[in-house]
Formats: structure tokens, sequence, C-alpha cells
């Protein structure tokens, strides 16, 4: 894929920094109110507010999205705004929204008329189609929105910090400093190529990515973009189970391993809700307790 890197200013979301063009968004400091992050909804509204409702947020909450919030489902304007409408809330650019900016807003129009074609078959016509039936002033304003957000957060929640990706991160690409803080984070992220960030799959799943040392210290990666059954196709059995009892994919924490002292360094939160009723759900994970609030995909949403 071609490299998606993002432009744009600074945009203070609550409690929340987001700054577009690869850096960081921060959460302030002492903050323990409870961290949510939900990924891949994909035009399911009425699931991802269904899911919303069983966490019951307060004013003080923060969410984090990571993405994919449009395509494929039949109401993708309506999760930006449930997503848009939340407090402190954090929304970081998957490859969809990726697509989608390339086949409006390419460098030229081979470059959009190629992409135009790519966005469509995969799923994008529930987007271009909603976009359309909006006057053009209110379409421009939802694209400059979503060209403006960032390609990564990170986040501290009790001890442990975490790293928030739509897609993942190159493990070729780090370099492990002596002690982690936000400072070693940000330049750890700087060596990741955005295009990675939007579009990587196999290299970020099957490889360790050397941040959790023996002893369990070091940031966690979470990303979505990859639903979790792919998983079995690329790791086995490592993966553990990607689907509950109903068939359903649900998330999956991988490379727990004596060299990370036990701890998974990297999460799955993509519960597929890209293929619909029958296989995905919408997961909105709670990273304080690891609670989990699934909702699956219905018939018709």
């Amino acid at each position: 894929m071609p490299d998606a890197s993002a432009s744009g200013a600074c945009q203070v979301v609550g409690s929340c920094q987001c700054v577009a063009g690869g850096e960081p968004a921060r959460p302030e400091e002492g903050i323990t109110t409870p961290t949510y992050v939900y990924s891949d909804v994909h035009g399911h509204r009425a699931t991802l507010e269904r899911a919303l409702e069983r966490v019951s947020p307060s004013e003080q909450d923060r969410f984090f999205c990571l993405g994919d919030m449009i395509d494929r489902g039949p109401d993708p304007l309506g999760v930006i705004a449930v997503t848009r409408a939340l407090p402190n809330v954090c929304v970081l650019k998957g490859n969809h929204e990726d697509l989608m900016l390339r086949a409006l807003r390419g460098a030229d129009q081979v470059e959009m008329s190629m992409c135009a074609m790519d966005w469509a078959m995969n799923g994008g016509s529930t987007t271009s189609d909603a976009l359309e039936a909006l006057d053009d002033e209110d379409a421009s304003m939802v694209v400059d929105w979503v060209e403006q957000l960032p390609c990564w957060a990170q986040v501290r929640v009790g001890e442990r910090d975490y790293i928030l990706t739509h897609a993942g991160i190159d493990p070729w690409r780090v370099e492990v400093p002596t002690a982690w803080d936000e400072g070693s984070i940000e330049r750890l992220m700087a060596a990741q190529r955005p295009d990675d960030l939007l579009w990587i799959r196999d290299d970020f799943w099957t490889s360790p990515t050397g941040l959790v040392n023996e002893r369990g210290e070091g940031p966690i990666v979470i990303a979505g973009h990859t639903p979790t059954p792919y998983l079995t196709g690329m790791l086995g059995e490592a993966c553990g189970p990607t689907r509950n009892a109903d068939g359903l994919a649900q998330m999956v924490k991988v490379g727990a391993s004596g060299a990370t002292g036990g701890v998974a360094d990297r999460w799955d939160i993509d519960a597929g809700a890209a293929g619909g009723a029958g296989f995905g759900q919408v997961l909105v994970l709670r990273l304080d307790d690891g609670a989990c609030f699934y909702e699956p995909i219905l018939p018709g949403e």
C-alpha cells in the first residue's frame, strides 16, 4: 500500500491530546478514570450503541477508537457521529479511512481513480453513498475531520503503558530503550512508517514486538485491522480461541512467553464486525480491569 502519512494540526479532546502527522495522543498526568478502547466497527452504528449502553460512559471516562469506523456496514457516518460524541475521545485513522481519503483527495486523478475502485471493492459504497447524500459543505466537514486524525496514541493505565494503533507496528523498526517513558515511546513510534500503522498484518502478528522484557515490563501494543479468526491461519493454536461458543469472533492476546515474563505483548481487538451477522461483534474493552463489552452484529444492522 502507498505511504499513508497524515497532516494537520493539534486537536485537544478532553483529557487526550491527538496530534496528526504521526505524533502521539497523550493522556494528562494522574488520571485514574476508566479507559476504553474499540476498533473496526465498520458502519454498525446500532451495535456500537448497544455496547456503549452497557458501558454507560461518564463524563470522566476516556475512549480510544482505533479506526475503521466506516465502510461495509449500513451506517458509517452514524458510527462517526456516535464516536465523536463520546467524552474525552481520541480517534485514530484506520486503513479504510485512508482508502476514503485517497479516493476523494488523492495526489492526482490517476491515484484517485485507482483508489476509488479499491475503496469500492472493500465496502466503501456505504460510505460514499452516505457522503453523497449530504450537501457539499457537510460532506467536506466530515472528510476534513477524518483527514486530520492521528495514526497512533499512547496511554498509561495503572502501571502499564499501551501503544494504540490501527494495524500494529513493524517489529523490525523497533529499538528498545533502556527505560520506558513517554519520550522513549515517542522516539520508538517516530521510527514507524504511517503505512505500517494503518496496513501491517502478518509481520506484526507473527513476530514478537521486543517491547516487553523477561520481567513482563514494557508497553503492550493494542491493534485491530485483522479480524481475530484470521490469526488462526498465521499462528495456529498459539493465538488461542478466536471465536466464542456461538462461533463469533472475539479478542485475543498473543505473544506470551518466557521472554516476556508470560505477558502477551500484542492484543487484537478486531472482533470481526466487518463480517456482519453470524461472524462478528463490536467489542468495547476496558483497560483498567480487562472487562470486555461485546455486542453481536444482528441481521440488518
